[in-house]
């Protein structure tokens, strides 16, 4: 069961935020990795086709760099139109999570960062109001995959 909670003025108002990034998915989604990976390195241990890659130039020119910041932002896409229901947000959400958590193993504490990070670009791009606008749906997209981790054991 889930308990999310929006109500539909913040629906309106996460996706109307969400919008502004998605307009340059590919291009915010590699800037959001490459901070990701020269910030905090260890998360580049997951992707082998990354780790050698030092130089956050040579990142943002990657295709496999590009391919899955791209991936990330169509992902949350799906999520932020289904804010309204609850379980269509959980089917994007649980297979995503249990992928990562079963297969990819990846650290749930990734998921915060990564969200940490694209909400700091919003602030950057469009201002304090659309990061507040989006930070609830970060918060509810990290509390189901942890969740989810937690149902697969971690």
């Amino acid at each position: 069961s889930s308990t999310m909670s929006f109500s539909e003025a913040e629906v309106q108002s996460a996706r109307g935020a969400w919008e502004k990034m998605y307009v340059d998915a590919e291009d915010n989604g590699t800037t959001v990795l490459v901070r990701m990976f020269t910030e905090h390195p260890d998360t580049k241990s997951y992707f082998t086709h990354f780790k050698g890659m030092d130089s956050a130039e040579e990142m943002k020119q990657s295709d496999q760099v590009r391919g899955h910041g791209k991936r990330v932002f169509t992902a949350i896409n799906d999520m932020v139109q289904h804010l309204d229901n609850s379980e269509s947000f959980l089917g994007i959400v649980n297979p995503l999570g249990k992928k990562h958590a079963t297969q990819l193993k990846v650290d749930p504490k990734n998921f915060r960062i990564i969200c940490d990070i694209i909400l700091q670009l919003m602030e950057e791009k469009f201002g304090g109001d659309c990061k507040a606008s989006f930070e609830k749906v970060t918060n509810e997209i990290c509390t189901h995959l942890n969740n989810v981790y937690k149902e697969a054991g971690w």
